[in-house]
């Protein structure tokens, strides 16, 4: 499983990113957590409000940082 969490490096995109980890290690999942902050990739996926995240290429999350249960959810 491939996870991106797309933002810019302000404290939300941080938060989201800290979470999807957690969620990831504590479901035993295998997947590769990576942290996108080119404005010009995040773009690429249609996304205008950050922090944002990104499961095997499909926009999950957009403007917002879910709990870590939403996050275990989508996964």
């Amino acid at each position: 499983m491939e996870i991106k969490v797309l933002g810019t490096g302000c404290a939300k995109c941080k938060s989201l990113e800290e979470i999807t980890r957690k969620a990831v290690e504590e479901k035993g999942i295998d997947a590769s957590v990576d942290k996108v902050e080119d404005i010009m990739e995040i773009m690429n996926y249609g996304v205008m409000t950050t922090p944002a995240l990104v499961i095997d290429g499909k926009v999950v999350v957009k403007g917002k940082v879910p709990s870590i249960n939403e996050i275990k959810e989508l996964l």
